[in-house]
């Protein structure tokens, strides 16, 4: 069981770290980030609906006591994660809200251990320790720092909200799908993401040709897009969901500090952004920490 689970949290991973590569593809045929967001969320939520009505329609039903954990799940979860991060880069350099949205590891151990009350043997603090430093190192965090209160409270929003889909996929019953709580989840970030990125104004032509990020490889937009909605959503979220149920929060959100590293790699061979001595060192270090939070079995509750 933990060895499958580590499977899926690392393919879930490798899978999710193609959304940005790909992203850049719709960006650089004229959708802006947040419509990119939108486009995302809402043909993986379609999509992965469309199929389990027809495949398993029993996936799809809600008990009513459990609408609230849904809703909550779309806004925080899929929707809050990607919001407050497309917000924050806009008051902070990249890779200072990407580290503090990779918080997260951090996050899920104290609250695990605090809020919780479950005792996590050491490897999980130290590997999600040990991630968030490579983390750092990745993204050269100390390189455009400036202060900005706000900016610096919606990254941490960002990795309480990241933190929260951990906690969540953690915790629901017997009684939740987790292929159902993906698609509607899907569906109501895409409902809530719609005042802000207005797809009635998407220039939807965008995928009908093909786009060269600057220093990449020339894809048509849609075969960008059908990857980004197939590969980089609905395979990650149903992935690194079921990772979750069979590992533990906090071992699941340190494995998923991969994505970066992954993201990195996929980002070079796609769209030409080369890897320098930090990103391969911080790599090495990510990786370290998330093969120690591996190793990390929980015990009896206080």
């Amino acid at each position: 069981m933990r060895s499958v689970g580590l499977a899926l949290a690392f393919v879930s991973a490798w899978c999710f770290a193609f959304s940005g590569p790909m992203a850049k593809y719709l960006i650089a045929a004229g959708l802006e980030p947040i419509e990119a967001v939108w486009t995302r969320m809402a043909g993986a939520g379609l999509l992965l609906v469309a199929v389990l009505a027809v495949a398993r329609p029993r996936a799809l039903r809600i008990p009513r006591s459990r609408l609230p954990f849904f809703g909550l799940y779309a806004i925080m979860a899929v929707a809050g994660v990607q919001a407050l991060y497309f917000v924050a880069i806009t008051r902070l350099p990249v890779g200072i809200a990407l580290l503090l949205e990779f918080m997260a590891p951090v996050m899920v151990v104290a609250w695990v251990r605090l809020v919780r009350k479950v005792r996590l043997a050491r490897a999980a603090y130290l590997g999600a320790v040990v991630a968030v430093v490579g983390l750092a190192i990745v993204v050269e965090a100390w390189q455009g720092m400036r202060l900005d209160a706000l900016g610096l409270v919606l990254g941490l929003l960002a990795g309480a909200c990241c933190a929260g889909y951990f906690l969540m996929n953690d915790s629901f019953g017997d009684d939740i799908d987790p292929l159902g709580l993906v698609a509607w989840g899907m569906i109501g970030a895409a409902v809530v993401l719609a005042p802000f990125s207005r797809p009635w104004d998407i220039p939807w032509e965008a995928f009908t040709v093909s786009a060269t990020p600057e220093g990449g490889q020339t894809l048509p937009v849609l075969g960008a897009y059908l990857w980004m909605v197939v590969v980089a959503t609905v395979l990650g979220y149903t992935l690194g969901v079921n990772a979750v149920r069979r590992l533990s929060a906090a071992v699941g959100a340190t494995v998923a500090s991969l994505e970066v590293i992954a993201g990195a790699v996929v980002a070079w061979v796609l769209v030409g952004e080369t890897l320098g001595v930090f990103q391969i060192v911080g790599g090495l270090i990510v990786l370290s920490g998330a093969l120690l939070a591996q190793t990390a079995t929980t015990t009896l509750p206080d």
